[in-house]
């Protein structure tokens, strides 16, 4: 039952946990996040459709694949090293009669996200929809210890990829009938987050680089929107946070709780279909009720 963020500030969500490594694993959370609700029922919104991921092997990048394939599409995603993580939601988009290619590498590398656009359409036929997911955060308590190599790191995950994997795909989206760009973002965009300086810095960028290039591509008819998402439970969590922290984790948001990536995904769907034409340079916000003007 919702209650207000007072009340549920010091509430414990989840166990005490903590992954020492980014990115984090799926298959090490407890509970597993929920990647999909199973009540929903495809509708052919994305029948034909070929999309690449990054960041697709868990957490809202793998709630994204799921739900893609629900609708139709095949899929391709990449992943930077979760080899048991990237097996599993291969095995769930395959589970609905589509292709699934996962793609091993380091987005951070403009050679990487060309490669990774070419396989994609070497394997699957074509490209109709980009999703520029993937991210990384450290937290520090003061920007003196953010150090030049966590920036680049951050930005080169974060930005740049964006940036090198639209690019390749510009090309073979030219192509499509009802191409699409997905950024995700963040609700660190627009309130800030004070121990996440450059993760947020990052975050405002993704707006501005979303609302930029939708106007750079809207002769091309190419539709460039973005999720921000709240405090959703995903593997970032655990391998970012205390485990004290990730207990309280989503407590603070109006609705009470952290989101799931899968009530996520159906943005991303909406956004990748047809429902969405009229509609670009645009940011949609499942954040559990906060408020923010953006």
């Amino acid at each position: 039952m919702p209650n207000s963020s007072k009340q549920n500030s010091t509430e414990k969500q989840f166990p005490a946990q903590q992954q020492d490594r980014q990115p984090g694993r799926e298959n090490e959370m407890d509970p597993p996040p929920e990647y999909e609700n199973t009540e929903l029922r495809g509708s052919g919104r994305l029948e034909g459709k070929v999309a690449l991921i990054s960041g697709g092997d868990s957490g809202i990048g793998r709630a994204v694949a799921v739900a893609f394939a629900r609708e139709g599409a095949d899929v391709a995603f990449a992943f930077l090293e979760e080899i048991a993580d990237a097996d599993e939601t291969k095995r769930l988009v395959e589970g609905y009669g589509r292709r699934c290619v996962p793609i091993r590498c380091d987005i951070s590398r403009k050679h990487n996200c060309v490669e990774a656009i070419e396989r994609t359409v070497a394997e699957l036929g074509h490209l109709d929809i980009l999703v520029n997911n993937a991210a990384k955060q450290f937290p520090q308590e003061s920007i003196e210890e953010i150090s030049e190599e966590q920036l680049l790191e951050t930005f080169s995950t974060n930005v740049f990829s964006m940036f090198y994997l639209s690019s390749a795909a510009l090309p073979h989206l030219k192509k499509s009938a009802s191409p699409a760009i997905i950024n995700t973002t963040s609700v660190t965009a627009y309130r800030g987050s004070p121990k996440l300086l450059d993760y947020s810095a990052t975050k405002g960028a993704i707006v501005a680089f979303t609302r930029s290039l939708s106007g750079n591509l809207a002769e091309h008819k190419i539709r460039v929107n973005g999720v921000a998402p709240g405090p959703i439970w995903t593997p970032l969590i655990p391998a970012t946070f205390p485990a004290e922290k990730v207990e309280k984790f989503g407590s603070d948001t109006p609705l009470g709780r952290a989101g799931q990536p899968w009530e996520c995904a159906s943005c991303y769907v909406f956004l990748a279909s047809d429902e969405s034409r009229y509609m670009t340079g645009q940011v949609l916000h499942p954040n559990g009720g906060e408020i923010i003007n953006g």
